[in-house]
């Protein structure tokens, strides 16, 4: 079933290099991108987004897959349909040429539509520049986005690609040399930091893969890693979307710091500059 949690949004498209894709927008202020977690823009995805919005910045959800604002029949606890809908949502986007799976050394194709996506929402809401959140699948985009000078704040969120099968797929993440090597001249010469994030038993985001990034950026990069004991108990996986399905909202916990540290730092890239 579809969640009335977008019906507030603006609702358009985006075309580039042509490809066309539906685009959700909510707020005012310096654009910050959401580019969801599988399945697609969930109501934990939309929470999040909420939250961009009410420190003054406008949260912008590209529909990358899945069917946006789907909830699960069932709670936290995934029925049969849920599962279906996961696996028709994961098959198609891992064969996709779109997205890299398990490539080392490559940024997916559909950085490039979300790199004009960031340039088309600077025009429209103006600030200093963009600010990007990836997440799981997702999660390595915003910091191929970063090789262009309009990201100013990119979060990488339990940042899973390429699948760890190997030593080298594990210590690595999904950008090319020529966008790491754009991202490290920015760490270096501009200022820029990035910030990720994960909890310390997800085999999907491997320890090796913020080595990688800590060996690349230096201390441009913060890491920002949780043990289980953190994690929202109630989530239906183990632990894994920090800022999502597994992040406790109360004040003290440890979820709830990281999230508050991703919108500190929009409010310091995107804010206090503008």
């Amino acid at each position: 079933m579809t969640d009335a949690g977008l019906s507030n949004f603006e609702h358009t498209t985006f075309a580039h290099g042509g490809t066309e894709r539906d685009v959700f927008r909510l707020g005012t202020g310096p654009a910050v991108i959401v580019i969801a977690e599988m399945p697609g823009i969930t109501p934990k995805v939309i929470e999040f987004a909420r939250r961009v919005t009410a420190i003054g910045c406008t949260a912008v959800l590209p529909h990358l897959f899945g069917e946006p604002g789907r909830v699960a029949t069932h709670g936290s606890k995934p029925d049969r349909g849920d599962m279906v809908h996961m696996l028709k949502t994961i098959v198609p986007a891992c064969v996709s040429r779109e997205f890299t799976v398990l490539a080392t050394g490559k940024t997916s194709p559909v950085v490039t539509w979300l790199r004009a996506l960031a340039k088309d929402e600077h025009e429209r809401c103006g600030g200093p520049g963009v600010g990007a959140v990836g997440m799981c699948f997702t999660g390595g985009y915003a910091l191929a986005m970063a090789a262009d000078d309009r990201l100013l704040a990119p979060v990488l969120s339990q940042p899973s690609m390429p699948v760890g099968l190997t030593k080298k797929q594990k210590h690595n993440i999904d950008i090319s040399a020529a966008d790491l090597a754009k991202v490290k001249d920015r760490c270096a010469n501009a200022g820029l930091e990035v910030l990720g994030l994960r909890f310390k038993s997800d085999r999907l985001v491997p320890a090796e893969r913020f080595a990688f990034l800590r060996e690349e950026l230096g201390d441009a990069f913060t890491g920002v890693e949780l043990d289980d004991d953190d994690a929202n108990p109630d989530a239906a996986m183990d632990p894994h979307s920090v800022l999502t399905e597994h992040l406790i909202d109360e004040p003290g916990s440890a979820t709830r710091a990281a999230l508050d540290q991703v919108l500190d730092l929009f409010r310091s890239r995107l804010l206090t500059s503008a």
